[in-house]
């Protein structure tokens, strides 16, 4: 959450994505940051993944983020 803050900051356009185990920890850094960036969760759990569930993973999320990244909600 602390990358994805500097670089907004910085004027550079980014999504925060992380598993949907951290739905609520997300919000909750959020808060404690004072900001809000775009977010995607994808599924749970990502840390015994093969290389090849990881890509199946990102291929359907890639649309997601470049949506979230070109009209970012208000």
């Amino acid at each position: 959450m602390h990358d994805i803050t500097d670089l907004e900051r910085r004027g550079i356009p980014g999504v925060f994505v992380a598993s949907g185990a951290f739905v609520d920890a997300a919000a909750k850094q959020s808060t404690a940051l004072g900001f809000h960036p775009e977010r995607l969760f994808v599924e749970h759990p990502i840390q015994d993944r093969t290389d090849d569930e990881m890509a199946i993973i990102a291929d359907k999320a890639v649309d997601a983020i470049i949506d979230k990244l070109l009209m970012p909600s208000a």
